[in-house]
């Protein structure tokens, strides 16, 4: 099950090249993946539970500049053990064009012992 956004790329988004900054697209990452936790997962589980980032692999495809409409799409790829694999993929709106293609193995945790935990089927199931 995707989850997808749209945004528009404002003036802090840049960087000296007047492009979107590297790390912005960090951050849009980042938030997607955490709304799409939030939407889906139950209140109950996300008080027992936290993720936490092991790897991103970004490619930087093309380029999005001040006013682009930007439509931001995520899902999950597949889940072994504490292991999660997202995707989040970036796309220019109007034309459609891939501009991020993210790669981000996630590890659950148990929020009080901050050990990493086996995602269960409950969990598995919410994302597909």
């Amino acid at each position: 099950m995707s989850y997808t956004k749209q945004i528009e790329v404002t003036l802090e988004d840049l960087d000296d090249l007047n492009h979107v900054n590297n790390v912005r697209y960090v951050q849009w990452i980042q938030d997607i993946s955490k709304e799409h936790w939030k939407k889906n997962a139950p209140i109950e589980i996300q008080e027992q539970v936290i993720w936490v980032v092991l790897k991103h692999t970004i490619e930087y495809k093309s380029p999005a500049f001040l006013k682009d409409p930007i439509h931001i799409s995520t899902y999950i790829e597949k889940s072994k053990g504490a292991i999660s694999t997202r995707i989040v993929e970036i796309f220019h709106k109007i034309t459609n064009t891939l501009l991020v293609r993210s790669n981000t193995e996630w590890c659950l945790l148990n929020k009080d012992t901050k050990k990493p935990m086996r995602i269960s089927e409950d969990i598995q199931k919410l994302f597909s």
